[in-house]
């Protein structure tokens, strides 16, 4: 996933992060959720990744009204927000 943070909401964005949307996707199923700041480039602010144990379960994660309800949440905090899926290798993936 990767996202812009808007500036208007910074603090209400990182309160969101770690009391809801981290809890929310482990409670879902995904684990390993990891959120990176973009320090330099042209891209997103913010890039996060999570691991499911299979492609059914992300499958079902991203297909659920909780996951849907979470994003919603999300998206008035962010803007530009992208997502996909893609199969878990070892190191750092984009």
């Amino acid at each position: 996933m990767q996202w812009n943070i808007r500036q208007e909401y910074e603090s209400e964005y990182f309160e969101f992060l770690v009391h809801e949307f981290i809890p929310t996707l482990n409670r879902l199923g995904m684990s390993n959720i990891e959120i990176w700041y973009t320090a330099y480039g042209d891209h997103e602010q913010k890039m996060a990744e999570g691991i499911a144990q299979s492609l059914e379960l992300m499958q079902k994660i991203l297909n659920s009204e909780e996951w849907v309800i979470l994003r919603d949440k999300l998206e008035k905090y962010v803007s530009n927000f992208t997502q996909k899926v893609i199969p878990a290798t070892r190191g750092f993936q984009i």
